[in-house]
């Protein structure tokens, strides 16, 4: 192994003990939960976990990098490059969007899958710094594949956001009419008014649970799912891309377009299910359950396009690992 890939491994594995810490201070934030919402405590948690979540990214960007200039090339070329950079896209993403809305609780569901997926990706898809099969050795590598790496890092944010618009809209659902809270209320915005102390028949929000509780925190479960949804039409438009530059590629390399390649039905299975809830979603109303659950669907089938079909099916595209 060069300096550089060196280097580049080094970083990731900062990279992971930075997140490992994130992942702790997100849990701490959340097990911490108290009867109201951010606006009434501290949450130094909270900001250890962002702290530490900003610093991870940085040894990622910094490995991603010096993995590409130790092979020569763009860094994903194989599933352990691919790894690294679609896990880089869903920190920055979730990042990103503290910037509009305070989504801190989210954390622990993105940091821990992603420090997960590099733990896999540095025990099990490690692959030295080097040069790619000819097949690869082509320009729709750095345009095909880096699409593909930021349409999985958009959906898994997505399909973070509906995992949790789940759990607001069940405690919606269940909470009774005088322990609601007003919109103004969840993101800490004053009301006017105090909020009604619990009554002896319904029980108070320290006696719900830790997921009442986390529910009583989050933005209501309408505005979860907007969000979900803008990422998922982000995702979709990402993916449409890649199946159409695949296609393309295909034809320069292989001399034809579309041959029935597990990853390539998987692909487009994927494409199908995503056009699926974006048109359930503009044309039915589907805006509530059944769009989170269709979205989650089409996350879950570009796992198994990615793990499965990548690792247990006989395709062209097993060159990537």
């Amino acid at each position: 192994m060069n300096d550089l890939g060196q280097l580049s491994l080094l970083a990731i594995y900062g990279a992971m003990a930075a997140y490992a810490l994130a992942m702790i201070a997100f849990g701490i934030d959340l097990s911490a939960l108290r009867d109201r919402g951010p606006a009434s405590r501290p949450r130094r948690a909270a900001r250890v976990a962002m702290t530490t979540t900003t610093a991870g990214l940085a040894l990622h960007a910094l490995g991603v990098l010096t993995r590409g200039i130790a092979a020569g090339r763009v860094p994903w070329a194989n599933m352990y490059e691919f790894t690294l950079v679609f896990t880089l896209v869903a920190v920055t993403t979730f990042l990103a969007i503290q910037r509009w809305r305070d989504l801190r609780y989210l954390g622990a569901l993105v940091i821990t899958p992603t420090l997960l997926a590099l733990g896999l990706a540095v025990t099990v898809f490690y692959m030295e710094a080097d040069g790619v099969r000819p097949a690869l050795d082509h320009y729709w590598l750095v345009i095909h594949v880096s699409v593909a790496t930021m349409a999985i890092g958009v959906f898994a944010v997505a399909a973070t956001l509906s995992l949790v618009q789940l759990v607001k809209d069940r405690a919606e659902r269940t909470a009774p009419t005088s322990h609601k809270q007003p919109a103004a209320a969840l993101t800490g915005a004053p009301t006017g008014t105090s909020r009604p102390a619990p009554s002896g028949d319904h029980p108070g929000p320290a006696d719900r649970g830790f997921w009442g509780r986390l529910a009583d925190v989050l933005p209501a479960s309408g505005e979860l799912e907007r969000y979900a949804y803008r990422l998922n039409a982000v995702g979709f438009l990402l993916w449409t891309f890649t199946l159409i530059a695949g296609a393309i590629w295909a034809e320069q390399t292989w001399g034809r377009p579309w041959d029935w390649d597990p990853k390539e039905v998987g692909t487009f299975v994927v494409w199908v299910t995503y056009a699926a809830y974006l048109h359930a979603r503009a044309t039915r109303g589907w805006d509530g359950r059944k769009a989170a659950y269709l979205g989650l669907s089409g996350f879950l089938l570009v796992l198994i396009n990615y793990f499965v079909v990548n690792l247990f099916t006989e395709t062209v595209h097993g060159y990537a690992f």
